[in-house]
């Protein structure tokens, strides 16, 4: 944890900074796990016990006399007390045996509060409970603020503490609930979400107000559903239909509805592989056979019926059942029948009830939802819809179909509000038959539910579609493949701008503007006929065309345009939808083009993005976030898998995703036919199998395995649940299961995870990709997925069998939520970011701590918003000259980052190395280079030692210790961030040219001139390939060739007037080579380095950061970009005046080192050197530091003699400022 700037801003920098152990290098990951937790704090005990007497409740007697509570205690001098609560003060009683004696003792000992009492009778709990108060004191104020909704840490502490007695613990487990409430009514979650919706908003304290209200009541009912989630997954609450089988259990608990979803994913690999398995004749039985044609035909009991939900309810009690599925009822209408339960549906439900409530029509209603993940299974939870679940409401159903549009309500009233909501989500209006014939107009997908409440309100339900089919996925079992929000506002936005341009072409009247607007419409040929009205569309139109005419483009009119780009959420389904052919297919065109959109023009765009480092993910989290931040689903992993297959880290990243997500389902699966005795030893064997080298005998495949345990719960669903059928035949069944498990192998896992990639993604796993996947980063993500924590030990990951049953330490629920934050605050912080981009520092800084304000009052501090926001406050203060400021905001986003997302999540790392960059700018060198030391080994936990960012996290620690005058330790950071990028990146990338300029730099600082025009010679060739001849960039390298020319000429002729080499220097380098040997290793190096260094641009930016100080270092994505733009603002802000800060400490070179550097350039004698280097030096520290590294380095305009040229900082950061994101 970074320390306050308070007690380190005023310190002197050390002039000799030890090297870190092992810093950076940490091949061996697995032996840095224990590094992660810092040495526990020494707990500080107040009492050895305080536990409720046993003489509670109070007798009636003494209620009389205002006795509430009897307390025992025990203080940690080893006396006992019995304390009497009253309803005016504490006091011990007299009560010495098993018989109360309520009299005070003689003592007298009574205070008002039980802490005073606590003080007065134990000398060791007062002083104790001053050290606790002091230590909480003394920490940061956010330390002692609650996360809400803390991570799941995937590493608990090892060895494993004790677990000693506590007679309090013990009574809270007792007193479990699952989350309701023990005292006083149990909330109702639905009227308190919907009571706190219609709280006025008009005012800015009226939205804070209100939004604070929903955060709070919906992070509360996040939390509920999880404890009750876990008591429906551990059996220990009743289903409300305990007749059905089990997959089709309700339950409704604290006010919540529980239902299940089922993993279709896996029950597809299933049927695949038992299909191929019959084609190649490797089903041995006809009984085998029949079972498998039997559950293809039947999608399984699992997925043979829609997830039960509180439309069932409604189904069953107002439309008598006809939800039944018949065999007349198409193939089809089965099928989507089936895929109601699926995950994908429920992921889509929550996206899409999340969509509607940020629409935020008045009037229309959504359910609190929340999908949690335990042992294998997932459950949804909703708040109960009022009235649901009690009498008959035939007339409740208002709008939609519950029958999958065999019978389809509609409703005026209900219909205005959702086509409100529609126009807000990009929705078309459009009309669809039901069964019997009728038409009936629709602004929603058909299975959406309105629904009236018993409370009058009217609520939308069943939301898995509010944005079209993926026309790219169109086969069966694909009817949720839906496209992303983001993806249906790139295109429309991307379609304005082409729309814009065109008519800007064209005659600037307006009749003309609107004969090119018919003539380029093609793109999106639905906008003719979309159903609003005529006559506010004819204004709109000619409003946008005066706009495009006299504007030529604006942002204003781009938005307009892109309004009217509306879709169809009903077409590439087995709807029958209504309106002409043409209508018809110009809408099903509009999806297909928004559909190409993504796979022609998102996605290579995404993988270039991801090959320049333009975003640059760490693990598989962030590499979901960056897809979804594009618009790209997850099941598109294996095209960008491909797409960078030339690019190793990338490759490695998206290969280990591809695993990870398909050893999640089979695991899952494991695990939901686990008992609770084997579930650690089933975690183990998994990971065993997984990591490992598992092959047992007489393995049988795990498909057929699999197949027939599916297939003997189908036969017996339809009576009973099957796993309460297998409880009560016998024990042996479970055994069985257990048994089976255990023969899986590790060739049978691996080829489930290939078989399910290549269906899931579409991607063949390449045949070493069991001993290509890393496996520290595979695990970790793996335990993240699934909720496991596993012991924080040194593995040995290459043996048979590395993990054993007690290294599996917990199994904890993974929640998706869909929690509300201020879009208030939203929009500040990207206003904040156009100032910052403009280099308004003033102007940013308000409106970031303004929108930091307003999250502190809606979420509290500890949010991953608020974060986002100090990052920002500091890097305005950064830039600013205000080092210590932004030090305080640095830590505040460390703290809620850690606590919040995680101790190594990427982010962690980059606000570590932030930190430690704001550190070395104040001169706190030591402190920086301990915050990079935890930067790396978080950074290696996450993405493994190959990945651009470690390299450039250690050019910047290459530029620290220049600064210190370290420069050997310099020269070995930079050799290796040259090596790795190399490796990663190319030979001929720009990033190389980056790499190769800080070496340059490094050999300037010590006279090795010749050695740095070698380094900048190959930046410039590889500018000139990459950049032509013509880049700023490219001139700026060939000025500094120049530069270190004249140099070594300059200092050639200084030493041939008068010295030549003897054999005294020779000698004297001889003697230099011996006394440092790791010299030799470093020149060595230098010589070979004639490959090129690999980073990419977004790389260069920050790692020119760190050579030439001009940037922060290099976050991912987003932050990435906002870093380009910052380094702009420092320029900016540079020639205002703005930057005021300390200069640093003056370079301190190595003497030994470049006395020989010297004796190398011009041979001159040891004493000639001496003199030289100190001319050197002088000419160096006339210099002022810079903030990230490179503290030596002139960035100022070279003359045509003996000025120094501008730096690659400036040269290399890429002229992107429009891509900023605004």
């Amino acid at each position: 944890m970074g320390q306050s700037p308070s007690g380190t801003s005023g310190d002197p920098v050390k002039s000799e900074v030890a090297d870190l152990d092992s810093l950076g290098f940490m091949e061996n990951v697995s032996a840095s796990l224990s590094n992660l937790f810092s040495p526990p704090s020494k707990e500080i005990q107040c009492v050895e016990s305080i536990v409720f007497s046993s003489f509670n409740p109070p007798p009636s007697y003494r209620r009389l006399s205002g006795d509430l509570i009897y307390l025992d205690v025990v203080t940690m001098e080893g006396n006992k007390f019995c304390i009497t609560g009253t309803t005016k003060i504490f006091y011990v009683n007299s009560s010495t045996g098993n018989i109360l004696d309520p009299r005070p003792t003689k003592s007298a000992f009574e205070a008002t509060t039980l802490v005073g009492l606590l003080q007065k009778i134990s000398s060791k709990f007062k002083k104790a409970f001053r050290e606790i108060l002091e230590r909480k004191a003394s920490a940061h104020p956010f330390e002692n603020v609650q996360s809400l909704l803390p991570p799941n840490s995937w590493l608990g502490l090892y060895p494993i503490p004790d677990h000693k007695r506590d007679a309090a613990r013990a009574e809270n487990a007792l007193t479990l609930s699952f989350g309701s409430e023990l005292i006083g009514m149990q909330r109702d979650w639905n009227e308190e979400l919907q009571s706190c919706r219609e709280f006025p908003h008009s005012t800015p304290q009226e939205r804070i107000l209100r939004d604070r209200a929903l955060y709070k009541v919906t992070s509360d009912f996040v939390d509920a559903a999880i404890n009750g989630a876990i008591g429906v997954i551990s059996r220990c609450i009743p289903p409300i239909n305990p007749t059905d089988p089990e997959c089709f259990h309700m339950y409704v608990h604290n006010n919540i509805f529980f239902s299940f979803a089922v993993d279709a994913d896996l029950e597809q690999l299933s049927r695949k592989q038992a299909s191929d398995a019959y084609a190649s004749n490797r089903i041995e039985s006809s009984g085998m056979l029949q079972s498998s044609s039997e559950k293809t035909a039947n999608h399984l009991p699992h997925g043979a019926q829609r997830v039960p939900d509180q439309s069932d309810s409604l189904n069953t009690e107002i439309l008598n059942g006809v939800t039944d599925l018949t065999s007349d009822v198409p193939s089809e209408t089965q099928l989507s029948e089936s895929e109601q339960a699926t995950y994908a549906s429920a992921n889509n439900d929550l996206k899409g009830t999340k969509a509607y409530q940020e629409a935020d029509v008045p009037g229309l209603y959504n359910l609190a939802m929340a999908i949690i993940d335990y042992r294998g299974h997932r459950v949804v939870a909703q708040s109960v819809l009022p009235g649901i679940l009690q009498g008959d409401k035939s007339d409740s159903l208002l709008y939609g179909s519950v029958d999958n549009g065999k019978k389809i309500c509609w409703s005026e009233d209900f219909h205005s509000k959702v086509s409100e909501a529609a126009n807000r989500l990009r929705l078309k209006e459009h009309r669809v038959f039901d069964k019997s014939g009728n038409v009936f107009k629709l602004a929603a997908p058909v299975e959406c539910k309105g629904i009236v409440g018993s409370d009058d309100r009217h609520y939308l339900l069943d939301l898995m579609r509010v944005t079209p089919r993926d026309a790219n996925y169109t086969g069966p079992g694909s009817r949720f493949c839906i496209l992303r929000p983001e993806l249906i506002t790139s295109f429309c936005h991307a379609e304005a701008a082409e729309r814009s341009k065109s008519q800007v072409t064209s005659e600037m009247d307006v009749s003309g503007g609107t004969d090119s607007l018919d003539a380029n419409a093609e793109p999106v040929p639905s906008i003719q006929e979309n159903p609003v009205s005529a006559g506010s569309e004819m204004q709109s139109k000619e409003k946008v065309e005066k706009e495009v005419a006299e504007e030529y483009g604006c942002q204003s009119e781009s938005r307009h345009i892109s309004e009217e780009i509306l879709f169809n959420p009903n077409v590439f389904t087995e709807f029958n939808l209504a309106g002409s052919p043409e209508e018809i297919a110009a809408d099903e065109e509009n999806v297909r083009k928004a559909s190409l959109y993504l796979k022609d023009v998102l996605l290579p765009k995404f993988i270039q993005d991801l090959c320049t480092l333009e975003v640059s993910p760490m693990d598989g989290h962030t590499l979901t976030e960056a897809l979804h931040a594009n618009g790209i689903n997850v099941r598109y992993l294996g095209k960008v898998a491909e797409g960078t297959r030339h690019m190793p880290h990338l490759w490695d990243l998206c290969l280990n995703e591809i695993v990870v997500r398909s050893a999640k389902h089979i695991l899952k699966d494991a695990l939901r036919d686990t008992e609770d005795h084997d579930l650690g030893g089933a975690i183990a064997h998994f990971f065993n199998c997984l990591f490992g080298n598992i092959a047992n005998k007489g393995v049988v495949n795990s498909t057929n395995l699999r197949s027939q345990k599916k297939d003997h719960v189908g036969h017996q669903a339809s009576s009973k649940s099957f796993k309460s059928q297998a409880k009560s035949k016998n024990r042996g069944s479970a055994r069985k299961k257990q048994s089976s498990f255990l023969n899986f192998n590790s060739d049978c896992l691996w080829f489930d995870i290939q078989e399910f990639a290549k269906l899931k993604y579409q991607f063949e796993l390449p045949e070493d990709a069991r001993l290509r996947a890393r496996k520290i980063p595979v695990i970790r993500n793996l335990c993240h997925k699934v909720g496991v924590t596993v012991a924080t030990r040194r593995y040995d990951l290459d043996g048979v069998a590395p993990f054993q049953a007690s290294d599996i330490l917990n199994l904890q629920p993974v929640v998706k939520h869909a929690i509300p934050v201020s879009s208030e605050a939203k929009d500040l912080v990207e206003t904040g970011k156009v100032q910052l981009a403009e280099g308004m520092l003033s102007e940013a800084y308000t409106l970031f701590s303004e929108a930091f304000t307003i999250l502190q009052q809606v979420t509290g501090p500890m949010h991953r918003e608020v974060a986002n926001c100090c990052r920002y406050l500091a890097m305005v203060l950064y830039h600013a000259g205000d080092m210590a400021g932004a030090i305080m905001q640095q830590h505040k986003e460390l703290i809620i980052n850690e606590r919040c997302l995680g101790l190594d999540h990427p982010d962690t790392a980059h606000s570590y190395g932030n930190m430690a960059l704001f550190y070395h700018g104040l001169n706190q060198t030591e402190l920086a280079l301990r915050h990079m030391s935890r930067a790396l080994l978080l950074l290696s936990l996450s993405s493994g030692p190959d990945h651009p960012d470690v390299a450039a996290t250690f050019i910047n620690v290459a530029m620290m210790y220049q600064d210190i005058g370290k420069m050997n330790t310099a020269l070995r950071y930079l050799q290796e961030a040259l090596k790795k990028n190399e490796r990663l990146l190319g030979e001929e990338h720009i990033q190389t040219a980056v790499c190769y300029h800080a070496l340059a730099i490094a050999f300037n600082c010590m006279g090795a001139f010749k050695l740095s025009h070698q380094h900048e010679k190959k930046t410039y060739d590889i500018l000139v390939k990459q950049l032509g001849e013509e880049d700023s960039r490219t001139r700026d390298s060939q000025n500094w060739m120049k530069t270190f020319k004249m140099r070594e000429l300059q200092m050639n002729a200084q030493k041939q007037k008068g010295q030549a080499l003897n054999s005294a220097s020779a000698q004297k380098a001889i003697d230099i080579l011996k006394a440092h040997p790791d010299l030799i290793h470093a020149f060595q190096a230098a010589a070979v380095g004639g490959g090129s260094g690999s980073s990419s641009a977004a790389t260069s930016k920050s790692l020119n950061a760190a050579i030439m100080g001009e940037a922060l270092p290099r976050a991912r994505g987003v932050d990435e970009r906002a870093a380009r733009a910052a380094a702009e603002v420092r320029k900016k802000a540079a020639a205002r005046g703005l930057l005021i800060r300390p200069h640093g400490v003056p370079v301190q070179a190595l003497p030994p080192l470049t006395q020989l550097l010297n004796i190398i350039n011009s041979g001159v004698t040891p004493e000639a050197a001496i003199s030289e280097e100190n001319g050197v030096k002088k000419e160096v520290n006339d210099h002022p530091p810079s903030e990230a590294g490179g503290g030596s380095i002139d960035e100022s305009k070279p003359g045509p003699q003996d000025q120094t040229p501008v730096g690659l900082g400036t040269g290399l950061k890429q002229k992107a400022k429009a891509k900023v994101p605004l």
